[in-house]
């Protein structure tokens, strides 16, 4: 079988860069953020937290733009708290949203109840008028356990949508062939994820990634937010959120990025295209 840079239509060797931004749905200042990074900065994907508070406001907002959803079982901030969609007494913690933690989700998640969330949550995005590009994991809830994994791979395969995975390096982490056994389902993933350290100053680092990526198609994931009061008092993270917004709308990383031959910006679009042409297996 030919790379997937290949199928996709590029010479072998090539690079293609999705440049994702996660956060729609969390807050207004993460969604302000992401829809001008996806219209006026370098971003080409987006990801949406259905469950989150402002969701609805970043649908009223969406364009067209290649938005994936994120699929959500956690709730990590204590300020900014978030729950259910469905009637999932199992996914719900002492104050009635999420667990804040992977180790407290794993020992009371119950799968049956896992999976009709996170349909639920496809099914609500689709519903807003959101054409889904790909599937990602809320701080990687399903990916590192086997069975929630399997609910992945099963929403990915019904619904035709990629689904992004960490490398390949992180399966020894996690106990099982995970990029294997999607790419056996004929569930595509960018080959690469890379998610820049934190930092005041992301621009040197994002422009480092930049500068050398591999072949093959690499996604970059960032998590931009405008600086507001809202911001600074719900999300603790918040001054790396507002550098990841300056360097996705930066155009010294632009300039970076067309210096290189044979690399390309692209989103999952591409990809969500290509895996429904093929055949598919279970």
């Amino acid at each position: 079988m030919s790379s997937l840079v290949e199928a996709l239509g590029f010479p072998a060797g090539d690079r293609l860069l999705i440049v994702s931004c996660d956060g729609l749905g969390i807050c207004h200042s993460t969604n302000v953020a992401v829809y001008r990074a996806l219209r006026n900065g370098m971003a080409t994907a987006g990801s949406l937290n259905v469950p989150g508070a402002w969701s609805r406001d970043a649908a009223a907002r969406y364009r067209g733009e290649e938005v994936g959803v994120s699929l959500t079982l956690i709730s990590e901030h204590d300020l900014l708290r978030w729950g259910p969609i469905t009637h999932s007494p199992s996914l719900l913690d002492g104050d009635g949203g999420f667990p804040r933690t992977l180790v407290d989700l794993w020992e009371h998640a119950d799968t049956d109840e896992v999976r009709r969330e996170c349909r639920a949550q496809i099914e609500r995005a689709i519903y807003w008028g959101f054409d889904v590009t790909h599937l990602s994991c809320h701080m990687g809830a399903l990916e590192a356990r086997p069975e929630f994994f399997d609910v992945a791979l099963e929403l990915a395969t019904d619904f035709g949508l990629p689904l992004r995975l960490p490398d390949a390096s992180e399966e020894r982490l996690a106990g099982f062939p995970f990029r294997s056994i999607a790419a056996q389902a004929t569930v595509l993933a960018p080959d690469h994820l890379i998610r820049p350290t934190p930092t005041r100053r992301p621009l040197p680092a994002l422009e480092a990634v930049l500068a050398d990526l591999q072949p093959g198609v690499t996604e970059v994931v960032l998590s931009p937010a405008v600086d507001s009061d809202e911001l600074r008092s719900a999300l603790p993270d918040w001054p790396s959120r507002i550098s990841d917004f300056d360097a996705v709308m930066s155009s010294d990383s632009l300039r970076v990025l067309s210096n290189r031959p044979g690399v390309h910006l692209g989103g999952y679009r591409a990809l969500r295209e290509l895996q429904r042409r093929l055949p598919a297996r279970r």
